[in-house]
């Protein structure tokens, strides 16, 4: 990679300083936007999702366990498939170790794909998650929330991420993404908020350590470098 100008102490502090101006700015504006976030209008959920879980069948209510939000990842794992997306595990990894204060904070969290529960329990042991990985198949959810496509749609056009894409271009019948629900005290259900795509770059710490260092991302196109944990050589120490 091409090296930066070297210049003194004073002259660094001098441009830093100028540089933190625009960080604060970005972080006042990440305030805003997560409020705006707060204050959108919910949609009450009223079909009756079913879900296979390690425990056995679960409603979309179950999901919740004793909070009432809850953070659905949108895992991508095709029924076909026989391992999930590096990049979604990417993303799950880094949920881990949030779960203990997200769920201490009114929050649940669950992985949802649409392969069968059995090939999700294999790939949740074999990444040593604790989250639930919970199966949709044979239920709308995952296309009703946008992250999974059928045949037809693949040869016409598609919906992701508030726009319409032709599905030939997109080519893949599985897409990430985050969905928001609310439980409240009689029982009902609220879908709050979902986000697709690079959306789902605000929850992947390790972007914002890489976006620190001088080399970035180092990537030719989005993510590929991104491996599952398991796969990676030895590091360098």
């Amino acid at each position: 990679m091409p090296q930066n100008r070297v210049v003194s102490r004073e002259e660094w502090l001098a441009q830093r300083r100028a540089h933190l101006k625009d960080e604060k700015a970005l972080t006042r504006l990440r305030d805003l936007v997560a409020a705006e976030r707060r204050a959108l209008p919910w949609v009450r959920i009223d079909k009756d999702y079913r879900f296979v879980t390690a425990e056995g069948e679960s409603s979309l209510a179950d999901l919740f366990g004793g909070n009432s939000q809850l953070v659905v990842q949108h895992f991508m794992f095709g029924p076909d498939w026989e391992a999930g997306c590096p990049s979604c595990s990417l993303c799950a990894d880094h949920a881990e170790g949030a779960l203990v204060h997200l769920l201490n904070h009114d929050v649940s969290y669950v992985r949802v794909a649409r392969a069968p529960i059995e090939k999700l329990l294999a790939y949740q042991k074999r990444m040593g998650w604790q989250a639930p990985l919970v199966s949709s198949l044979g239920s709308d959810f995952n296309f009703d929330f946008g992250v999974s496509f059928t045949e037809e749609q693949l040869k016409g056009e598609l919906t992701y991420n508030y726009a319409t894409l032709p599905g030939p271009e997109v080519g893949i019948e599985e897409l990430p993404g985050h969905s928001v629900f609310y439980k409240d005290g009689e029982g009902a259900i609220f879908h709050t908020y979902s986000s697709y795509a690079r959306g789902n770059e605000e929850v992947i710490g390790a972007f914002v350590y890489l976006d620190m260092t001088p080399k970035g991302r180092n990537e030719r196109e989005i993510m590929d470098w991104v491996r599952r944990h398991d796969e990676y050589g030895t590091p360098r120490s």
